[in-house]
């Protein structure tokens, strides 16, 4: 009788612990400092973003059609982000068409097909030190390799090759993750039935893991759509678009949304640091949108499976 009333106690004593009793007092001072860290992050947040919106009103209050459609220009008065956006879209379209592919093939091919070898743990090694090397040095390496050597020079093409590379790692990383997630039993029973790797993978694998890779790949997309370094090293400091032809604007000058956020704030007008706050806040917006894009197709998927 005297072993299942001890183990009863046990069980309680355990469930207690668990759900936080007695005093813990270096746990509690813990938890205060990583609520405190918490709120002063987003403090300092929203001091910033205030600041930002308080600036950048008058200008998305007085002319807020005209500043996303005009061009840049030296006068405050007329001057809009319209190329910076369009820079910007056709950057976004190279690096999805360029980065993406590349970047989920070669994760598919380390995770599904590679062996464990030498080889493969020093390239997914490789991979995970290139996702943290600052920007500003694929801005240097595309400077290098594609204005210099390859000859394409200080062009939108050459930008946008910069910016596959930066978030290539990145890609390659986050859709690894998310095949590592798949649990093998879904492999072992496609392989059951007598499907083939590739028929396991691209029926099984590839859609369980849907959510995972889009939600990595749309926020790499973000954060390069967010990139000032790579491109001001690339040729994007003050170029504008002088036509409308695409042919004009891949080999011609070009600019993008961050490079004029930079460019604006190193104008002496006072004018300008409100145009400065009113770019910047248009940025936000369409990083904030990439983010919410993410987490719907997120959901989307999850709730398909």
């Amino acid at each position: 009788m005297a072993t299942p009333i001890q183990a009863v106690t046990t069980r309680q004593a355990v469930e207690q612990r668990l759900r936080g009793g007695g005093s813990d007092v270096r746990g509690l001072a813990l938890q205060a400092g990583l609520l405190a860290a918490l709120l002063g992050a987003l403090a300092v947040l929203l001091v910033l973003v205030g600041d930002i919106l308080v600036r950048a009103l008058p200008v998305l209050t007085e002319r807020p059609l005209d500043f996303l459609a005009s061009t840049l220009s030296s006068r405050p008065a007329n001057a809009g982000i319209m190329q910076g956006i369009l820079g910007s879209v056709l950057l976004m379209a190279f690096v999805v068409v360029l980065a993406f592919p590349l970047g989920i093939g070669a994760a598919v091919y380390l995770e599904e097909y590679a062996r464990d070898t030498w080889p493969a743990r020093l390239i997914r090694t490789n991979i995970r030190n290139l996702a943290g090397v600052p920007s500003i040095v694929y801005g240097l390496l595309g400077l290098a390799l594609f204005v210099s050597t390859l000859g394409l020079g200080k062009t939108l093409v050459a930008g946008a090759l910069t910016l596959s590379v930066l978030v290539l790692p990145i890609v390659v990383i986050t859709t690894s993750e998310a095949l590592r997630a798949v649990p093998m039993s879904i492999r072992e029973a496609a392989f059951g039935v007598g499907a083939t790797r590739w028929e396991t993978i691209r029926e099984h694998v590839l859609p369980y893991a849907a959510p995972g890779i889009l939600t990595g790949t749309i926020l790499s997309l973000g954060r390069a759509f967010g990139e000032t370094a790579p491109l001001l090293m690339v040729g994007a400091i003050a170029g504008t678009f002088t036509s409308t032809a695409v042919g004009d604007m891949l080999s011609g000058a070009y600019t993008a949304l961050p490079t004029v956020v930079y460019n604006w704030a190193g104008q002496p007008q006072d004018e300008f640091r409100a145009l400065t706050a009113a770019a910047i806040v248009v940025l936000l917006v369409v990083i904030m949108l990439v983010n919410a894009s993410a987490i719907f197709l997120r959901n989307r998927y999850d709730r398909r499976w």
